[in-house]
Formats: structure tokens, sequence, C-alpha cells
């Protein structure tokens, strides 16, 4: 069995060079925030709207089975690394999300 060698290993941080900016409208049903994609590095999202936001990492998202949930004025970053798609619903349609897609 060889030793580690630490000068041997090397490590590659995924950078991004692009920013898709688009505009969600609120919506009371679930909605699409962002379809999956492959090569996402990251993505970030604000809560432009007086109603709260809730994001679900899947197809759909409900006000009881959510990843995040965005008060009025919140900000959200997805993980570095998910790729799948997002989803969103408020709890009052009005305003958007604004979201910024990293490749």
């Amino acid at each position: 069995m060889g030793l580690y060698n630490p000068s041997q290993v090397t490590v590659t941080t995924p950078s991004s060079g692009t920013s898709t900016p688009t505009t969600v409208p609120a919506s009371i049903t679930s909605v699409t925030v962002l379809d999956a994609n492959s090569n996402r590095q990251g993505a970030t999202i604000w809560n432009e709207s007086t109603a709260n936001l809730y994001i679900e990492f899947g197809a759909t998202a409900t006000t009881s089975a959510f990843t995040a949930k965005l008060s009025a004025g919140g900000y959200f970053e997805v993980p570095l690394h998910y790729t799948g798609v997002i989803s969103g619903i408020w709890s009052a349609a009005n305003g958007n999300a604004l979201v910024r897609e990293l490749t």
C-alpha cells in the first residue's frame, strides 16, 4: 500500500462566468422557478413580493412541504451543485421572484 502524498492531490474548484437573470411572477399554484440544468454552479432567489415564497427542490412546491420559506424581501442561495428543478408557491399572488442562475 502506498503512502498518501498531499502534493499529488489536485483540487478543482468550479467557477461561474455567466449569470442569467429571470423574473418569475408570484402564483398561488406551484410554478417552476428554475428548470433542471446540469451546468448550474449555483443560483440566487430574491422574493420581491409582500407574500411568503415557499421554495421546493423538486417539481411541486406547497405551503406545507418545502425546502425554504422566504418572507417578503427574503433572499436564498441555492446550495452549490444542486442542478435539479426548483419550484415555488406564494401565499398570495403579488410581486415576483428575481432569480439569477450561475453557469
